[in-house]
Parts: C-alpha cells; sequence; structure tokens
C-alpha cells in the first residue's frame, strides 16, 4: 500500500534535475538536532517502567536518523532531566552510518586531557560536514578505525573500551563488512577515494544543462527555497562553497585537501547492463550539513541580526551548539557566552574565559570551588563524573546510558522477538525511512509511546505541495500503526511531527 505515492515522489525528485539532490545515503539529517527527552510525551514519560534499582528506564528507537545529532543532544542534556537509564536502539539502511555513529560518539567522549573542546568541535563537524579534511584529523579517522577494527572482532573487547556500546545484535556478515569499511578507514592512500571528482560528477549529473550556470542554482535554492523553509541563517558564501566543493565547516587556517573516506559508500549501478557496485559519495548535494547544528539555537543573542543581515552564520551557530553539548556532557551545566562576549566571534571567544568566569560566579554563590574544563585542561571532578586519570575506560564513562546497535532496516521484523515488543518509549522515524512505518511498530511501542516522524521540509527537490502531501500520508501510515497526531502539522513550517499510541479502549 501506498508504493504508488512513493514512485510518484520519486519522479518528483527526478523531475527537478537529472539525478537525485539528496542522495541515497542520510549523511546528515533533512532537520534540527533535538533532545528526545524534551519531545517525547509527559504520558510516555509517566509510562516508563523501572529497573530492579528503581531507576525508571527511557527505551528509544532511532530508524533512520544518519547521524548523531539526536543522539549526541540527548545525552549531553539528560542532566536537565530527571535521573532515567537511556538505551538507544539505532537502525540504519546502510552500515557506513553505523560506522559514522561510532566515530562521532568516541569524538564526544574523548577526555578532556585528550583533548580541547574547540578542538573537539572542530573535530566532530569537520569529519561531519566537509568533502575534504586536515591531515590532522584524517591522522585521527585512522586512529580511530584500528580502533574499531578491533571493537568489531572482539566484542569484548568492546566491552572493556566503549561498555555503553552494543554490537551484539548486528549479524556476522554486518560486523565483517563494518570491519571493511573500517580497513578502508585506515587505509592513507587519498587516491580510493577522490571525493573532489566525484562530488562534481554527482553535481553536474544534477543539475544537467543547468550545470554552467550553476551559481544561479546555488542562489535560487538557498534564497528561494532554504531561506523560504526557515534556513535565512545560512550564509551565502558558505553554501556557495559548500555546494561547490563539498567544504561547510572551515574552522582554522589549514589545508584541506586530505578526503574524507567516513563519507565514502558503495551502490549498485547500471554499466553496460550489468549491476557493478561502485565506491563513491552518495549523499546529499543540495540541502547541506547545516541544518543538523547551525540554524537554530538556545542561545539567542546568535541570531541577532545588524541593518537587516545576521551577525552569526550558520558555521557560528553550528560550532557553539556542538561546543555547548560537549560542555554540558562533562559539565553537567548549560554553557553560556557572557554579554560582555556578544559583539566578539565565536573564534575569538575563547572556552577558558567563560568557563573560569562561569566558575567565579559559582564559586560567589555557594562558596564552592570546583574545577572546570578549560582548553587544555583536565576536569578533576564535575558534579560527581571523575573524569581524570588514569581511567578505566580510554574514553568519558556513560554509565546510565546503552547504545544498541540493530541488523539494517530491521524494524517490521522487531515484533517477532519477545524482548521489543511494548518497549520503546520514543520511536523517531527519518523522512527517508517513512516505508517503515508499518502497523507492526504498534506491538514494539510502550504504553503511551511518542512516534517522531521527520517531514520534508528541507527535501529542496519537493514543491511545497508534495510537502502536504507527504505530511497526510504520514498521518495515514501513522493511524495505520495505531498513532494519533498531536497537534496541527504545518508541513510548510514544521520539521517533525508527533504523535501518540492510542490507549486500548
Amino acid at each position: 500500500p501506498g508504493l504508488g505515492f512513493w514512485l510518484e515522489l520519486h519522479q518528483e525528485m527526478i523531475a527537478c534535475g537529472t539525478g537525485e539532490g539528496f542522495g541515497t545515503v542520510t549523511w546528515w539529517g533533512f532537520s534540527p538536532a533535538m533532545d528526545f527527552q524534551k519531545q517525547g510525551l509527559s504520558a510516555s514519560m509517566k509510562a516508563l517502567r523501572s529497573n530492579e534499582d528503581g531507576v525508571p528506564e527511557l527505551n528509544i528507537l532511532m530508524v533512520g536518523a544518519g547521524d548523531s545529532r539526536h543522539l549526541l543532544t540527548t545525552i549531553c542534556r539528560a542532566h536537565r532531566w530527571p535521573t532515567r537509564k537511556i538505551h538507544f536502539y539505532i537502525v540504519e539502511n546502510n552500515l557506513e552510518l553505523l560506522g559514522r555513529h561510532l566515530l562521532f560518539l568516541t569524538i564526544a567522549l574523548e577526555r578532556p586531557s585528550t583533548m580541547g573542546l574547540r578542538e573537539k568541535t572542530e573535530l566532530l563537524l569537520e569529519l561531519f560536514g566537509n568533502s575534504l579534511i586536515r591531515s590532522q584529523t584524517a591522522t585521527y579517522l585512522q586512529e580511530r578505525a584500528n580502533d574499531f577494527i578491533h571493537y568489531v572482532t572482539d566484542l569484548d573487547y568492546l566491552e572493556k573500551k566503549l561498555p555503553m556500546v552494543d554490537m551484539g545484535s548486528l549479524k556476522f556478515k554486518e560486523r565483517d563488512q563494518l570491519e571493511a569499511i573500517f580497513k578502508f578507514w585506515r587505509d592513507p592512500d587519498a587516491k580510493m577515494f577522490q571525493i573532489s571528482k566525484l562530488w562534481d560528477l554527482r553535481s553536474r549529473q544534477y543539475l544537467g544543462n543547468r550545470y554552467d550556470s550553476k551559481k544561479g542554482v546555488y542562489d535560487w535554492d538557498l534564497h528561494m527555497k532554504l531561506y523560504d523553509r526557515g534556513a535565512n541563517i545560512i550564509n551565502n558564501r558558505q553554501y556557495y562553497q559548500w555546494r561547490d566543493k563539498g567544504l561547510a565547516f572551515v574552522n582554522r587556517e589549514g589545508l584541506y585537501d586530505v578526503p574524507n573516506k567516513s563519507l565514502a559508500s558503495g551502490l549498485l549501478v547500471n554499466c553496460k547492463g550489468e549491476k557493478i557496485a561502485a565506491r563513491g559519495y552518495w549523499g546529499d548535494i543540495v540541502t547541506s550539513p547545516y541544518v543538523a547544528f547551525g540554524i537554530v539555537s538556545e542561545e539567542e543573542s546568535l541570531l541577532k541580526k545588524a541593518n537587516g543581515i545576521y551577525v552569526k552564520t550558520a558555521q557560528d551557530i553550528s560550532q557553539h551548539n556542538v561546543t555547548a553539548l560537549f560542555h554540558e556532557l562533562v559539565s553537567k551545566e548549560r554553557y553560556v557566552l557572557l554579554p560582555s562576549k556578544e559583539e566578539a566571534t565565536l573564534t575569538e571567544i575563547t572556552d577558558e574565559d567563560e568557563l573560569k568566569e562561569a566558575s567565579r560566579t559559582k564559586d560567589k554563590a555557594t562558596g564552592e570551588s570546583e574545577q572546570i574544563v578549560t582548553e587544555g585542561q583536565t576536569v578533576k571532578q564535575c558534579h560527581g563524573m571523575d573524569v581524570s586519570g588514569p581511567a578505566e575506560y580510554d574514553y568519558l564513562p556513560l554509565p546510565d546510558v546503552n547504545i544498541h546497535f540493530l541488523p539494517l532496516n530491521c524494524v517490521t521484523e522487531l515484533h517477532n522477538k519477545s524482548n521489543y515488543r511494548n518497549l520503546f518509549n520514543v520511536i523517531y522515524l527519518s523522512c527517508s525511512m517513512v516505508h517503515q512505518l508499518k502497523p507492526e511498530l504498534e506491538q514494539i511501542a510502550a504504553p503511551g509511546a511518542t512516534l517522531i516522524v521527520e517531514l520534508t521540509k528541507f527535501m529542496l527537490d519537493l514543491r511545497s505541495e508534495t510537502l502536504s502531501r507527504f505530511a497526510n500520508r504520514v498521518a495515514e501510515l501513522g493511524a495505520g500503526a495505531g498513532f494519533l497526531p498531536v497537534g496541527t502539522v504545518d508541513s510548510d513550517r514544521d520539521a517533525f511531527a508527533r504523535f501518540e499510541l492510542k490507549e486500548d479502549p
């Protein structure tokens, strides 16, 4: 049911160019990062079951999120909510995406003694959204890939080093394929993935005869589509640079000349009538990575305008938001910009100045002195989390979090296993995985469960009427799975739709 709608949607995307601008792999999402504990309905949270220690357990199923924006946001802001044990279950349609989840998680959990706050932020954003990276970033990727190979081939070693991550549910074949992916990441030969050429080929295929006037196309997509849909903080110079070369986050003076192999994936393509596997860049070349972290912020001062123009850019917002998350993860306090520094750029505001001021304010209020992370320093004690060395693990501990990697595209099979029935309090589906929204979902949803579905607002190849039809179709599929809509949805303005599981009569 509904196959005709998806085929029609597919044809409309192709009609807007000679190829699909959003690609076949969701390297980054088409919606801003969210905290699942904030977006989950109160009924879902009240229905949580407690473990043997009396701690409520929140079970979250993430289907096709693509990147780790929701995962990291929920983990880093967990201190804002009552104590809960959070279990994430991650389903993707591509193994490279699971590898990227592992990569971004390990960056977030790097100890302050190993990596400063700013360095950690720049490293994540660079690997997250850049086609080309600096040599030191490539070295980091190769080193972590070597660790990951050990993790997927020895689950006991994984439990020792990253006890919050569980890969035991993956099929043996999938773990073997992940090992091959990580070996590709580890290989320093840049010629194995010539992403600059691949990016240009994708652009030529997508634009067709518009390629020679591509700057005009970029301008139209930015001003008449992204701006019209609420992403008007994206800077035209930065957007044009990303559309042209795939460079979204250029944070320091440096040479960005090494292919980002974490953006490589395989695809079966037609070659002389035969299907062959081709490694290439098969992700988004139209919307940009800025939507994930760079168009909204809790820090309202970053969204100010001067003479009708935003003072900050989407890159600035992204850098601030990721820095704030990493700060909260360690300090268990919100990251706040000082008013005296508002007029400075983010790169001019040092982490040390802000955190020293925060420490002084806390000392005056409580009479206590507590050492807080600054650039290049070690956190000795942060609200009960001992992050000093020597450490039992190489990474920061997450005692109240478990992350389970599930087999590819397994959502409609989960109801066949008793341990997943009536389990999930929050279920998230990306717009590219809405076809997984089937009646079986009701059987794995916990009482009062929240269903969050990403809409197609930031899929620029879709017309406004198609956005509305997609939202209506999502509501129909949700009803078929036993979920009722929460509030009204404006497909032109809303990035998500929320639903609540119907109560049994």
